[in-house]
């Protein structure tokens, strides 16, 4: 039977729906430890976190940030030759790894699982390589007990969380006399319990736009709701033929359990990239053989967080300016200057294909091809969009 109304109507599956309203939004590593997530952090952002082979080597979350790769931007760059060449980046946070029990404090879980809940996705961090001189906590390597695992870890902690907003509510009922707990509430906390005692995550569910709302208000950032991306960490042997005996039976798992991206790669390959890069000759014949996959991790997460940018370009600068997908021209305006948002005239946008077509000889073969467009208060900003900004203030904004 169809919903009965728009309040009813089945939103798109996707986590980005219950995230926070922010342009600046971070991705954290997560999996077991010894899985090699500080190492990925290190090849993602050439920091040089600690990475041990010891458990819990990382104990206080490592932050940074990724430039995003985006071949528009770097035609961009190539064509003006800027002063100042400022790329979209992805925030990236390298949280100590959990161990079974981590929900009830174990291995300092409590903790770790806090530094979950402050950011807004994660990578899934799997190991699916046999190494005798990499210790492993539980001795063995399986990808599937790993990962179920580390499920069972954030949904428990997110029952828990399930079960205090379950008590608040009824105690807001016990004070006010002739007051029930409403159809929406107990049918949505119904279902996220099912959901979570079955070691699945929230957002693998098909919710309706009251319950997403009802989610975000009263199980603000349950861990379940978070995007995800796995990545799956082979040898560099089965990293570059292509095979692995897990592949299979992991994207099984994640199909049943949520979904989400899932990139197979190796740190112990990116290592060996990483080292060469001062060796052009040497770099470019590995690479012949296997690319990166750190550019791709960087932009599927940077997208799963429902992050987009456009760009502003001239001889000083150019710019990538992120915000969130739906963001409108003044509320992208707002991204450079408050002042841009406030007193927002108009926005004049070309599109990069437009661009890249008739701007060889600057904006004026743009408008003499009719591809630069004016837009209003009401644009929907697209990724990729070349923007520049009309405003103006001509008094103080009122209180």
């Amino acid at each position: 039977m169809p919903p009965k109304n728009k309040g009813e109507s089945i939103e798109p599956k996707g986590a980005v729906r219950f995230g926070r309203s922010k342009n600046n939004l971070k991705f954290g590593l997560v999996g077991l430890p010894n899985v090699g997530k500080s190492s990925f952090f290190n090849l993602l952002t050439e920091q040089n976190a600690p990475a041990e082979n010891f458990p819990f080597c990382t104990i206080d979350p490592n932050e940074s940030r990724c430039a995003v790769a985006d071949s528009r931007f770097d035609f961009l760059c190539q064509h003006f030759k800027p002063l100042s060449e400022v790329p979209a980046y992805l925030h990236v946070v390298d949280i100590a790894g959990l161990v079974k029990g981590a929900h009830a404090g174990e291995g300092l879980g409590n903790s770790f699982l806090s530094h979950i809940q402050a950011v807004d996705g994660y990578f899934h961090i799997v190991r699916a390589f046999d190494a005798p001189e990499i210790l492993h906590v539980e001795e063995s390597v399986d990808p599937i007990r790993d990962m179920e695992t580390i499920s069972h870890e954030l949904c428990q902690k997110d029952l828990a969380a399930l079960e205090k907003a379950i008590k608040d509510e009824e105690l807001d009922v016990r004070k006010s006399p002739g007051y029930k707990l409403s159809e929406l509430f107990t049918t949505t906390m119904g279902k996220v319990r099912a959901l979570l005692e079955a070691n699945k995550p929230v957002r693998d569910a098909a919710w309706t736009t009251p319950e997403v709302e009802l989610i975000c208000k009263k199980l603000y950032m349950l861990l379940t709701t978070k995007p995800c991306v796995y990545l799956i960490n082979l040898s560099a042997d089965d990293f570059v033929r292509k095979k692995n005996k897990w592949l299979v039976k992991i994207k099984s798992w994640i199909d049943g359990h949520g979904g989400g991206a899932m990139i197979p790669m190796s740190v112990e390959y990116e290592q060996a990239l990483h080292k060469m890069r001062d060796d052009p000759l040497a770099y470019n014949e590995a690479v012949k053989t296997a690319k990166s996959v750190l550019p791709r991790a960087i932009k599927v997460a940077y997208h799963e967080l429902g992050l987009i940018h456009f760009l502003t370009a001239g001889e000083k600068e150019v710019r990538c300016w992120t915000v969130l997908s739906g963001a409108t021209a003044p509320q992208a305006a707002g991204v450079i200057h408050s002042d841009f948002e406030r007193g927002f005239i108009k926005a004049e946008v070309v599109s990069f294909e437009d661009w890249k077509e008739y701007g060889k000889n600057g904006m004026a073969g743009v408008r003499a091809a009719g591809k630069q467009r004016q837009e209003g208060k009401s644009y929907i900003i697209k990724d990729g969009d070349i923007v520049h900004f009309h405003f103006n203030v001509t008094s103080q904004k009122k209180k």
